[in-house]
């Protein structure tokens, strides 16, 4: 699949230690086994010259106080708290200056962030999406990409997840509805 590196963004999702580590608090083996295919993704953007995303998955402590029904302490206890070392990017990834890192508060990257303005400032129309976790915020921020217009092409090799099952349902809905999905090996930057 090509993909030109002009008008492209690989999207890194939330590829954090509260995710991807063993003592992170919602660890899950697949989110680690991500780490390396999401570092080639990234690898092979930068060589082209296409921009690199970050999102990171930040909660605030207070954030759900006040919740009628949108509270994700209650459905995954607390984690990724604003400050804290389960917020932080996993060590073997390297967001660089360059990079833009968005810090979001819902599994949405788009929601209430600068995400879509700073996409269309860089004139980005494909957004190559790897990271964690394909059935909660890969997901998620994948159809919030295409119902915007955004050509979301999901690696399916690159996104973590608890169970294989969920990567599977949640690679075909977005193929189903939104998006396109690839291994990794056939995304080439043009």
């Amino acid at each position: 699949m090509r993909v030109d590196a002009d008008s492209a963004a690989v999207v890194v999702v939330d590829m954090q230690n509260g995710f991807c580590h063993p003592d992170g608090s919602l660890y899950a083996p697949g989110s680690e086994e991500a780490i390396e295919p999401v570092g080639e993704a990234v690898s092979k953007a930068r060589e082209a010259g296409a921009e690199v995303v970050w999102t990171r998955d930040v909660h605030p402590p207070e954030q759900f106080e006040d919740a009628h029904y949108y509270d994700e302490f209650d459905r995954w206890g607390e984690h990724v708290l604003e400050g804290s070392w389960e917020a932080e990017i996993v060590e073997e990834l390297d967001p660089r200056e360059e990079d833009l890192v968005v810090v979001k508060h819902t599994y949405d990257a788009f929601y209430e962030t600068q995400l879509e303005g700073w996409l269309d400032a860089h004139d980005i129309d494909d957004l190559v999406i790897c990271g964690t976790l394909a059935n909660v915020c890969v997901l998620h921020t994948a159809s919030s990409a295409g119902l915007r217009d955004y050509r979301p092409v999901l690696l399916e090799d690159a996104v973590g997840c608890i169970e294989e099952d969920h990567r599977e349902y949640a690679l075909e809905h977005a193929d189903f509805l939104f998006g396109e999905v690839t291994p990794l090996a056939d995304i080439e930057f043009v």
